[in-house]
């Protein structure tokens, strides 16, 4: 659905995966879409939504090319430090 909805509104879609050198595992960001000239991660949560370490982990990877960090969820709109949290209702306004 938040894919639907992104698409919709003109963007093109990108996911993006890079490797954990701790744990072995790959980090995974959903989307990423661009802003102006730079990107925004975004990254779809159905639970445990303080816990968003691939997108922490992008962010310090590629932190000067960052124009905002977006969390879609199913709580209410939130906005903390950089992280935007978005209920999915909202996806269809980016």
């Amino acid at each position: 659905m938040v894919a639907q909805m992104l698409a919709t509104n003109g963007h093109e879609l990108y996911y993006h995966t890079f490797l954990n050198e701790k744990s072995k595992h790959n980090y995974e960001i959903d989307f990423l879409i661009s802003e102006k000239n730079k990107i925004c991660p975004i990254e779809v949560k159905s639970s445990g939504y303080k816990n968003h370490a691939s997108i922490d982990a992008f962010s310090q990877k590629y932190s000067s090319r960052i124009a905002r960090k977006i969390l879609i969820y199913t709580k209410d709109y939130l906005h903390e430090g950089d992280m935007y949290y978005l209920p999915i209702y909202m996806t269809q306004f980016l």
